[in-house]
């Protein structure tokens, strides 16, 4: 595919560095300046609690001012604030500085679920860290990153694995979730943690690793062959079956509570499609040897794992493969992710998702018969959103299930009767969405999660932490603020610390008591004020009718330092229309990529429209086989009702710029929007969905792959570019095949398109985000929006 490129390369790299000389050096060497000029603390920003051994006092330490650390301590009782000049004025002995993480060699799936527990990642990188969940095929799952000199708990299970990149997708951490939730510490130079934590989790039910649950047999497979190995006698046994041996098994074998049967899963083998990396551009004009790495894109044939049921008895074993209308075309099952048995071993239940997302069980399959049934049923016209609302908890003692779902239009909970599959009863209610839930407290039947869009005058995407029953009943939101809250609970999960903030408003930090929500204390509010004196200007929210003129659309309008009303800027969009999440910042931190561009003398916008996800299931509908739409009449029209009432926004001049799926979104600006934007930016993006990686492209555009895959491919669509592109891509990017901008640029040359083309050697995904990359961009911008 990639056989004129050797052709073309010599010709587009020069027209690219030519083409974006030096105009601007000034402007962009003061722009690339702001991260130093801006070096300064927000005070009062932090509040890290050591909890004491009452389980809900505390004390932290604060930046005061800029050489100077004040010591408080919390009486989780009444909220009285103490503070002083030391740990030791308060009377507090010295802890135990945190342990080094033990860090994996290399990435692999995670392959068990064992019980809720979760990540506490510190960033204490100036960048922003990008968060990957690797799931049980070994994909890489991105989830909400990290900002800039901020912190985020990650829940998780026991067994889970998460890669941690940089913004330039180096590898700086992998990390297997613990049984207790661990801090992650990033600085730059090492990578520390310390269990955040003390409580045990209680033991799992099954074990992952082959051993039945009394000691006295191990399962494996061994060259396509289930053996059992009797422990205390080291005799092993061949447990024969009518299936191929030279089909391989999940290294998973699970048994009953009762160790009498186990369940593994027989995996017919597939090719899986390989591609080729390599630098045709390197720095030495060395050629760099090229590697082949396994990436599945959409359609390709996936391996259909079938559960196979091994029964021990006095004469031997018998087996049965199980079988059902119910497991069809499955994308994956839960020989991946969640596998359990009932606790009277007359079950075992895994999830079931049909390819296409359009299905998504949790079924049960009896150990005497093999017949299943559903437990949980989702079914969608479009799309269920798999990776972010399916989750449970099971509640093993009363025979339930909590369970995640969307099916009434808004992602809330329901209490399902396992026995029965019949829903007793749903928990939360509302045009409004369960965003995570934190805790199940089974002995009081009630849960503890985050919502968002409770109150009609705040920002629907701000998060709250609510309370509710299990019945549906005392439903309680037990945060305040007007703004986006993080939360941690005390040891004993009396009271919580609840740190609020938004873009305009530096965090506030408070005590509150988990009973009712009641302040006990504000701890701390931050101040920015030096950082507002150093040049960096506060963004600005605002909200706008979308296309519909009903749905209210929200978006941020970052200015330079050198703001001056009486002049005209042009507009800049930062896009990322991925439908996995929604991505306009909420919470304050500083934005450093989209304040450099406003440096420039742009006013910088990023606007979350339809098609993005956390807004209910119609909202997020309107990406189904559409990923071109990218919600650009909905932005579009922001713009230009911001502008009505800030003459100072030049309509005239508007630029737009993105990577991965923002790549896509911002060529596909100049494709089918270039009357309004006259300057893309596209950054490794996911030019064709047929080209990319499949667990994200089937998600959204389903499967079989069909005509609306070419509908919103930039490939397809090359010919209709007009206006001023610039294409950048890592030619070592394993995330998205470099082949999604090499076969663009191909297909622009055949239509005679004039465009500007940066290859990058030896850089993976974000190519934009490194150094020569972030300079290339702003070059292109000023060229061609800056007089």
């Amino acid at each position: 595919m990639r056989n004129s490129l050797g052709i073309l390369i010599f010709g587009f790299i020069l027209h690219a560095f030519f083409a974006i000389v030096a105009a601007g050096d000034e402007r962009i060497d003061r722009a690339l300046s702001l991260p130093r000029r801006i070096d300064v603390r927000v005070e009062r920003d932090q509040v890290k609690p050591n909890w004491l051994s009452d389980g809900k006092s505390f004390w932290y330490q604060v930046q005061a001012g800029p050489q100077s650390k004040e010591f408080v301590l919390i009486d989780g009782e009444t909220g009285k604030r103490t503070t002083a000049a030391s740990r030791e004025e308060l009377g507090l002995p010295k802890t135990d500085e945190p342990k080094p993480v033990e860090l994996q060699d290399k990435l692999r799936p995670s392959l068990r679920t064992g019980d809720s527990s979760g990540l506490k990642i510190v960033n204490k990188l100036g960048s922003d860290l990008e968060l990957f969940w690797i799931n049980p095929n070994g994909e890489q799952v991105r989830y909400e990153g990290i900002k800039a000199g901020s912190e985020r708990e990650q829940h998780s299970y026991d067994g889970h694995v998460w890669l941690i990149k940089n913004n330039a997708g180096e590898r700086l951490a992998v990390v297997e979730v613990a049984a207790t939730v661990q801090t992650i510490v990033i600085d730059g130079k090492n990578v520390t943690a310390a269990n955040a934590s003390p409580a045990k989790s209680p033991p799992r039910q099954i074990s992952g690793r082959g051993v039945s649950p009394d000691g006295k047999y191990r399962a494996f497979a061994e060259n396509g062959v289930v053996m059992l190995r009797n422990i205390a006698t080291e005799k092993t046994t061949h447990l024969k079956t009518d299936l191929d041996e030279s089909q391989s098994y999940r290294e998973t074998f699970i048994w009953s509570p009762d160790s009498t049967a186990f369940v593994a899963f027989h995996c017919p083998s597939v090719s899986r499609r390989k591609i080729t990396i390599r630098d045709l551009t390197p720095d030495d004009e060395q050629e760099t040897k090229p590697r082949e790495i396994e990436y599945i894109k959409p359609g390709d044939p996936l391996p259909q794992p079938t559960a196979v049921l091994f029964r021990l008895n006095d004469e031997g074993h018998t087996w049965q493969q199980v079988s059902s209308p119910l497991l069809a075309d499955a994308y994956h099952t839960s020989s991946q992710f969640e596998i359990r048995w009932a606790a009277d071993s007359s079950e075992i239940y895994f999830d079931y998702n049909r390819r296409g997302h359009q299905e998504f069980r949790v079924v049960a399959v009896n150990a005497k018969t093999g017949d299943v049934r559903a437990v949980v049923e989702e079914k969608s016209n479009t799309f269920i959103d798999y990776t972010n609302k399916t989750w449970r908890k099971w509640l093993g003692e009363t025979g339930e299930l909590l369970w995640m779902s969307e099916r009434d239009g808004w992602c809330h909970l329901y209490l399902v009767d396992v026995k029965t599959g019949q829903v007793k009863n749903q928990i939360t209610q509302g045009r409004w969405p369960v965003r995570r839930v934190l805790h199940v407290d089974e002995a009081a039947r009630e849960v503890w999660f985050m919502a968002s869009g409770l109150r009609a005058a705040e920002d629907p995407y701000q998060q709250h932490l609510c309370r509710v029953k299990f019945d549906g009943s005392e439903f309680k939101q037990l945060t305040d603020g007007d703004g986006q809250h993080q939360i941690e609970f005390s040891p004993n999960r009396e009271v919580f610390v609840d740190t609020w903030s938004r873009v305009d408003l530096p965090p506030v930090s408070e005590l509150r008591r988990s009973s009712d929500g009641q302040l006990l204390c504000v701890c701390e509010k931050a101040d920015a004020t030096k950082l507002l004196a150093a040049g960096w200007t506060l963004p600005e929210r605002f909200k706008a009718k979308g296309r519909d003129g009903e749905t209210d659309i929200y978006g941020i309008i970052i200015k330079p330092s050198h703001f001056d009303p009486a002049k005209k800027y042009p507009i800049v969009e930062e896009v990322y229309a991925g439908p996995q999440s929604a991505f306009v910042p909420k919470e304050f931190g500083r934005q450093m990529r989209q304040h450099m561009i406003a440096e420039l003398g742009f006013i910088v916008v990023q606007v979350d429209g339809l098609g993005t996800n956390h807004r209910g299931k119609k909202f997020h509908d309107v990406c189904w086989k559409n990923l071109k739409d990218a919600g650009f009449p909905d932005r579009i029209g922001w713009i230009k009702q911001a502008a009505k009432t800030r003459p100072w926004m030049d309509l005239d001049r508007v630029g737009i710029y993105g990577g991965s799926a923002g790549g896509q979104n911002a060529m596909r600006a100049l494709l089918d929007h270039h009357d309004f934007y006259q300057v893309a930016v596209a950054d490794c993006g996911c030019h064709d969905n047929r080209l990319d990686k499949l667990w994200w492209n089937e998600q959204w555009m389903g499967w079989p792959i069909d005509d609306s895959y070419a509908r919103s491919s930039n490939l397809d669509d090359a010919h209709k570019l007009q206006g001023n592109l610039l294409l950048i891509v890592g030619e070592q990017d394993t995330n998205v095949d470099p082949d999604s901008t090499t076969l663009v640029v191909d297909e622009l040359r055949k239509a005679d398109k004039t465009f500007d083309y940066l290859p990058l050697s030896g850089t993976g995904h974000g190519a934009a985000e490194t150094p020569r990359g972030v300079r290339a961009r702003m070059e292109y911008l000023v060229k061609h929006l800056l007089p």
